[in-house]
């Protein structure tokens, strides 16, 4: 917004100092507003939730003042997320620390106000595609066999899978499938896409392309599925009973995405059937997965914490985006990775 004076930025999730130091120098008209006596408490490195403050009523007010001045967020207010249009009157813009809050804005309401959204998309597909070769080698390569006899102390001569020449289906082409595909296609894997309906693609690494309309007819080709679309009306329950019986026995499925694209107990099923060679999973349909879930004892399964985007990295990769993001916004351009209500994502 051209000929716009100060810009008020609300740090609003921790956040390191030098990356604080790099917003403020991104434009001379930016002045942060950070706290981070008030925000919550870090459990791990890039951790934007975190532990909430016991603060005190003083405390809480310095808070609410922040918000006040806010015209631009890094992050969703902490506090009361589902009340930023009402308690940062001044607030516009809110740039997001994920890739999906699809789910979140319709939590919160924030989908049914003015504020524009900015989203995180492609500051994880690196980490998410090496997660997903991670998985498909961890099977190929017989890695809960060798485990099991290691702690056996068993010797045994044997034949293992090879990735390579194998086919793969990638559901969802955004930045995560995007990268995803790359990354395999590099391994030597023949990647089928998968998009919406109507929509044209050209992604590296791709060799052809479906829609979700016509996915089952495609799985039976696969060796593997990987799951890297958001969650929106069309994708949950995406994959079912019959998506995973289309598979071809010893398949494997990667989850990126959110629990609720797959049936989790029909996936169970297919595990436990032995149809299904192997699941590798970041997410799941209750998180944190609940104790009773028949996913953790299961050999053929590798259970990660929604933590296979968190990197060391993350917090510079997400800054480079919101400076970029900022930029524009001061000369009035448009922004990447805006929340497209519509679509979902």
């Amino acid at each position: 917004m051209p000929g716009f004076g100060t810009v008020n930025v609300l740090v609003a999730s921790p956040l390191e100092a030098e990356h604080v130091a790099r917003i403020e120098a991104a434009d001379s008209r930016i002045r942060v507003l950070y706290a981070p006596d008030l925000l919550p408490v870090p459990r791990y490195q890039c951790d934007h939730t975190g532990v909430p403050r016991d603060l005190s009523s003083a405390d809480r007010e310095r808070w609410a003042q922040l918000r006040e001045q806010a015209d631009i967020s890094f992050d969703f207010d902490w506090d009361s997320p589902a009340e930023m249009a009402k308690l940062c009157p001044r607030l516009r813009w809110v740039q997001g620390t994920s890739a999906g809050i699809g789910g979140f804005l319709e939590r919160t309401g924030l989908l049914h106000s003015d504020l524009v959204f900015t989203t995180a998309a492609g500051v994880h597909g690196t980490p998410l595609a090496e997660f997903a070769l991670l998985g498909l080698l961890h099977f190929a390569k017989g890695m809960p066999t060798l485990a099991r006899w290691q702690r056996q102390q068993h010797w045994e001569r044997h034949t293992s899978g090879v990735l390579a020449g194998t086919t793969v289906v990638v559901i969802g082409l955004g930045g995560i499938g995007r990268e995803v595909s790359r990354l395999l296609a590099a391994a030597g894997l023949t990647v089928h896409g998968c998009g919406r309906p109507a929509h044209s693609y050209h992604v590296p690494g791709v060799s052809s392309y479906t829609d979700t309309t016509r996915l089952r007819a495609v799985l039976p080709e696969a060796r593997a599925l990987v799951l890297a679309c958001p969650l929106t009306a069309e994708t949950a329950g995406l994959i079912g009973a019959a998506e995973l019986a289309a598979l071809p026995a010893g398949a494997v499925v990667v989850n990126l995405s959110r629990g609720a694209i797959i049936d989790e107990p029909a996936l169970v099923s297919a595990l436990t059937s032995g149809h299904l060679a192997g699941a590798c999973l970041d997410v799941f349909a209750t998180e944190p997965l609940p104790l009773s879930s028949p996913l953790w004892a299961m050999d053929n399964v590798i259970v990660s914490p929604h933590s296979a985007a968190t990197v060391a990295a993350e917090n510079r990769l997400l800054v480079d985006l919101f400076t970029d993001n900022l930029k524009r916004w001061l000369a009035d351009e448009p922004l990447r990775n805006v929340y497209d209500r519509a679509a979902g994502y």
